[in-house]
């Protein structure tokens, strides 16, 4: 487990002290390291609070740049096949790192965002692209890593928490009721609503592209579950889930850490 967190601002400057608060807020998630990126102006930040078991050394360190440090990246989470990927990249991109990190950088070089759909894995990412103006935030297939976000006229926070999000100071200590409501209704807040009013929840499966010049934005659904009606004996079917499920175990087990 590790932690993302994020700031942007149009006008004025990021007060550097709040933002370590925030990157502080988080340290239970990561208590490996910290890492923080804040442009030359103080309109744009990240940071990472790291839990290692890839890449032990500090090379591993996020938020990570490309050798042109135009793109930063923040990422929570692991790519589980990271290794086919850094095989199929590896002619196009010189890897300094034996992290997955890097991979997502690389990735991202070489087919941008639709890089995202040839990841397997766990994963909330964020991707700042200084050349393009443009910050991505991506969430995997089901969920299982979180991604918050709000956006004002000016600005945009992210992280993993909440509490990171609200210790920006940016969003008042406002309930949302209707989030209320639903929480007794499904004994859970559905994405993309959170308790709080202005923070939103990035569904699952889902990116969003902010333009940094104006903070217009989109979000695409990247993928969704699909079935067919194709008539396969159970043997086979048995052998093949088989198969895929060995594999998927093999590829989770990869760590730099004792199992």
């Amino acid at each position: 487990m590790c932690g993302i967190i994020g700031h942007i601002k149009l006008s004025g400057v990021i007060d550097q002290h709040i933002f370590h608060g925030m990157v502080k807020s988080l340290e239970h998630r990561g208590p490996d390291g910290e890492g923080v990126f804040i442009s030359s102006d103080r309109k744009r930040a990240l940071g990472h609070r790291r839990l290692s078991f890839l890449e032990l050394t500090n090379l591993g360190k996020q938020p990570m740049c490309n050798s042109k440090k135009t793109v930063w990246v923040s990422f929570n989470g692991e790519i589980y096949n990271y290794i086919e990927l850094k095989e199929e990249l590896k002619s196009s991109y010189r890897f300094i790192t034996g992290c997955d990190t890097e991979v997502i950088l690389a990735a991202y070089q070489e087919w941008g965002i639709d890089f995202v759909t040839r990841l397997k894995g766990m994963f909330a990412i964020a991707l700042l692209d200084e050349e393009k103006d443009e910050l991505h935030l991506i969430r995997d297939r089901f969920g299982i890593k979180p991604l918050y976000y709000g956006i004002t006229e000016d600005e945009i926070v992210f992280a993993s928490e909440l509490k990171a999000i609200m210790a920006s100071k940016v969003f008042p200590n406002k309930v949302n009721k209707s989030a209320i409501a639903d929480y007794f209704v499904y004994r859970y807040i559905p994405s993309p609503k959170t308790i709080w009013q202005g923070i939103k929840k990035l569904p699952p499966a889902n990116y969003i592209t902010i333009n940094l010049k104006d903070l217009s934005h989109k979000i695409l659904l990247y993928w969704e579950l699909s079935a067919s009606n194709d008539n396969v004996e159970v043997g086979i079917l048995a052998s093949e889930t088989e198969g895929i499920l060995k594999n998927s175990v093999k590829q989770h087990v990869r760590a730099d850490v004792d199992i």
